[in-house]
């Protein structure tokens, strides 16, 4: 089938998610001017850059992990593991601000090292990140999508030392749970390699 997204797909549900996906799920805690904390979880969330290390979540309205960041100019990722799935999932409810979802959802929060802003204890891996900026981007009629697009650097790392394997970071162990369409997720149980070919290797040409 072929459709353009104007047009309407015609299926029961809207399959765009699920064709990108997965997604890696920006579980984001941030902290208001006044100490109030909050912590969803963000199917629109990524990494874009290695030198600095950039990270980015949009969220489809000025919610609370927005509105604290950019009070603050701060938020934290925590990666979400299998054994945090429901946790996380938990942490999606529409709860009213001044509500903790880390009280909700029965998680600890942990200070952070570098930012005010505390992460869940127990998570895999956590970056502590500083804003850089927040865009409101546009599609091609100029109209604003509505959504906002929350960026930062990440100024440091945790590591559950549990998590690494031989000095690499072990994503079975971890369980990275990823964001897939509809109501799905996936737990990372299984990993292949492939090396990037290199023009002068003689087995470079796909077979």
């Amino acid at each position: 089938m072929f459709y353009r997204p104007s047009d309407g797909h015609g299926l029961p549900h809207d399959p765009f998610k699920a064709i990108v996906s997965p997604r890696p799920i920006g579980w984001i805690s941030t902290c208001s001017s006044l100490g109030a904390t909050n912590l969803a979880p963000y199917s629109f969330f990524n990494a874009l850059s290695v030198d600095p290390y950039l990270v980015w979540f949009s969220a489809d309205a000025e919610k609370d992990s927005v509105v604290f960041a950019r009070e603050t100019g701060e938020f934290a990722v925590n990666l979400v593991g299998e054994k945090l799935a429901r946790q996380m999932n938990a942490t999606s409810v529409d709860a009213p601000r001044g509500i903790s979802e880390f009280g909700y959802a029965g998680l600890e929060a942990a200070n952070s090292r570098l930012i005010a802003t505390p992460h869940v204890a127990g998570a895999p891996a956590v970056l502590e990140c500083r804003l850089t900026e927040i865009i409101e981007p546009k599609g091609l009629d100029g109209r604003w999508a509505g959504v906002f697009v929350v960026m930062g650097e990440v100024v440091g790392i945790h590591i559950d030392d549990a998590m690494l394997t031989d000095g690499l970071f072990d994503q079975k162990k971890a369980g990275n749970v990823a964001r897939l369409g509809y109501m799905d997720y996936l737990a990372t149980a299984e990993t292949f390699q492939m090396r990037r070919p290199r023009w002068t290797d003689e087995d470079a040409a796909p077979q």
